[in-house]
């Protein structure tokens, strides 16, 4: 299957998941494919990365500010700068930008926000932000209070450690939906004053500021795990869902979307973790349900792999169906494949997801990569 069969004028996001974050094929393979989207118009890309550190990569694909060293450094989340090829990435991408003029350049996106399962943030560098482009003079640490406080897992796991429920909290939401109302109020005065870049860039820090509010005031409500982990895991993809559109709106043109399936699929996604069941909507659910068929979806597969250590999967299997159909990888249309069963000779130290029927139903086409790497993977989380 061609690429270009599942792009039309109407697509914004053409979104392409990988089955673990743990095999390197599937960067590499978006890497390449990516390149040639690029010349098919495509405006720019969008990673399973924190948003606010990503401007700084955008900074340095588009206008060649600081070094590729800092932003690898600096730039990603979940420790996603330490991949090759997500160095390759940014360098290929500096080095198409260079001599393009700015409206034909290609952009740097993350689209997920700074939590880990265990920790989350604080939002004070986020809001502080904000607050000083708007010329304010909110005491936002005083109400925030030391940053490990947010950040340590008690903080997440306990409710009664949470600082998300606290009248200080409860203050800064109030100063955050102020400032945000502010900041669109003001839009025209500020635009001229800076830039409408700079515009942008405050109400990107003030939206993950006030996500990160959101999703303390969440990890302090006194609900058993299973209903912690659910809206947690619901509220993160939603945060995710809303940049992907924000995204949309900013840009000229189409974009490409990579992340975990399990972040895009258009089905429930489900975590096991330890006794609990955990089911909600990822941001891909929440994204094709507004937008339609302006987003199209590839879902990734893996045979085998001696980066993760996963073996022949059975014939019996969707990953052995497409197994014996694709010699390294390819893109297969979803509906092409048959009824098949549920891959059951994972491990969950893999990561991996193997795909089902709900999952593939949802899909537009299948990218599955028979033997991945022979190179051990990077310990990730996110």
């Amino acid at each position: 299957m061609d690429i270009r069969e599942l792009l039309d004028p109407t697509v914004d996001f053409l979104a392409l998941g990988e089955p673990t974050h743990l095999e390197p094929a599937f960067a590499r393979i978006r890497n390449d494919l990516f390149a040639q989207l690029a010349d098919l118009g495509f405006a720019g890309i969008a990673l399973e990365t924190d948003r606010v550190a990503a401007l700084a990569v955008n900074d340095y694909v588009q206008h060649g500010a600081g070094s590729l060293d800092a932003v690898m450094r600096d730039g990603f989340s979940h420790r996603f700068g330490e991949l090759e090829n997500n160095r390759r990435l940014v360098a290929w991408m500096r080095e198409y930008n260079e001599n393009r003029p700015a409206a034909q350049r290609l952009a740097f996106h993350g689209f997920d926000v700074s939590t880990e399962m265990m920790n989350a943030p604080s939002p004070r560098p986020y809001l502080e932000h904000a607050r000083d482009y708007l010329g304010l003079d909110h005491d936002i640490a005083g109400l925030t209070g030391d940053d490990e406080r947010w950040h340590r897992t008690e903080a997440v796991m306990n409710a009664a450690e949470s600082p998300g429920a606290t009248p200080e909290a409860d203050r800064l939401r109030v100063i955050a939906d102020d400032m945000l109302v502010t900041l669109y109020a003001s839009a025209p005065l500020l635009i001229a004053a800076t830039s409408r870049a700079e515009w942008h860039r405050a109400r990107i820090h003030l939206t993950a500021g006030l996500g990160l509010l959101r999703y303390h005031r969440q990890a302090a409500e006194p609900v058993d795990d299973t209903a912690r982990w659910t809206r947690l895991s619901a509220f993160r993809d939603a945060m995710m869902a809303q940049n992907l559109l924000d995204i949309r709106d900013i840009e000229r043109g189409p974009v490409l979307v990579f992340a975990q399936n399990r972040h895009l699929q258009r089905n429930e996604s489900h975590l096991r973790l330890g006794p609990m069941d955990v089911n909600w909507s990822s941001a891909g659910a929440i994204v094709s349900s507004l937008a339609g068929e302006r987003y199209r979806l590839i879902v990734g597969s893996l045979g085998r792999s001696r980066a993760i250590e996963l073996g022949e999967p059975a014939p019996e299997t969707f990953e052995g169906l497409l197994q014996r159909r694709i010699g390294t990888w390819g893109l297969v249309p979803a509906r092409d494949l048959a009824h098949a069963e549920t891959r059951t000779d994972t491990d969950p130290m893999q990561g991996y997801f193997p795909l089902d029927q709900e999952t593939v139903d949802g899909a537009d086409a299948v990218l599955h990569v028979s033997a991945g790497t022979g190179t051990q993977a990077l310990i990730l989380r996110g």
